[in-house]
């Protein structure tokens, strides 16, 4: 069976309002800018084990500004 690639999350600045959902369910993979805008860790990588979280704060994003993508 082939190892599934590792995902990567992306916030779209343009979208994101600043509701900061994704910081509270994925704080390892979100963080706040100083006007509570949500931007991604690091290059976006999400690590192993924090797959189910990328993909909860994607689906809970009232502003759809969340991206998950596989490598």
């Amino acid at each position: 069976m082939p190892m599934a690639g590792k995902l990567k999350v992306h916030v779209d600045p343009d979208k994101c309002q600043g509701h900061a959902r994704c910081k509270a369910l994925a704080p390892e993979l979100f963080t706040l800018d100083e006007f509570g805008n949500a931007h991604e860790v690091g290059d976006g990588s999400v690590p192993a084990g924090l797959e189910d979280k990328a993909w909860l704060a994607k689906a809970n994003c009232p502003e759809i500004a969340i991206e998950v993508t596989e490598d």
